[in-house]
């Protein structure tokens, strides 16, 4: 059998996003054929996805840990609704995964729970609020790279929310008179 060429992953995303657009093309096209094409897109992946569900069950447990550690595949295992992990256990694998990062910032970023499809991530940083702001939205692809069932990655509150002791300048320079020099 000849070896065919593997896609690296900045193809495999080409080719999703290329898939993406194709798709949106043919839901907008007019035409009889339009609904057929997409009915015929719709059985391959389902015959696809019973494909893959039958590679799972018949899969040693080191090669489904391969599987569910690959993004592609682990997206077409959400997809097909047979991922091994439920959403809350691919949440807390990529808070994790983040958690040394973030603490070499000086940071600390913690998986709380996920209620209703969405995650709550308890974040602490240091530095300004747009570098929050990044980490924020780090952690909040991570989160829905590996669960993307998910309908949204927010910020529980935590100590790190109580309101600041910013003390204006003003206050700092402003002179006073001196307690006996009262006129």
């Amino acid at each position: 059998m000849p070896e065919t060429a593997r896609l690296d992953e900045a193809t495999v995303a080409e080719r999703l996003a290329r898939l993406d657009l194709l798709l949106e093309q043919l839901e907008g096209a007019p035409g009889p054929m339009t609904g057929a094409a997409i009915e015929a897109v719709q059985v391959l992946a389902a015959v696809y996805g019973e494909a893959l569900a039958r590679v799972m069950d018949g899969a040693h447990p080191h090669l489904v840990e391969r599987m569910v550690g690959d993004e592609l595949i682990g997206h077409l295992l959400v997809l097909h609704g047979i991922h091994p992990e439920p959403p809350e256990r691919r949440a807390e694998r990529a808070v994790a995964g983040l958690r040394t990062s973030v603490r070499e910032r000086g940071g600390d970023v913690e998986l709380m729970g996920v209620d209703e499809g969405v995650a709550r991530v308890r974040l602490a940083a240091k530095g300004c609020g747009s570098s929050t702001t990044e980490l924020e939205s780090a952690v909040r692809e991570a989160v829905l790279t590996l669960a993307p069932e998910l309908s949204g990655v927010e910020r529980a509150p935590g100590a790190e929310d109580r309101p600041s002791t910013f003390v204006p300048l003003e206050a700092l320079t402003l002179r006073t008179a001196p307690v006996g020099d009262r006129s």
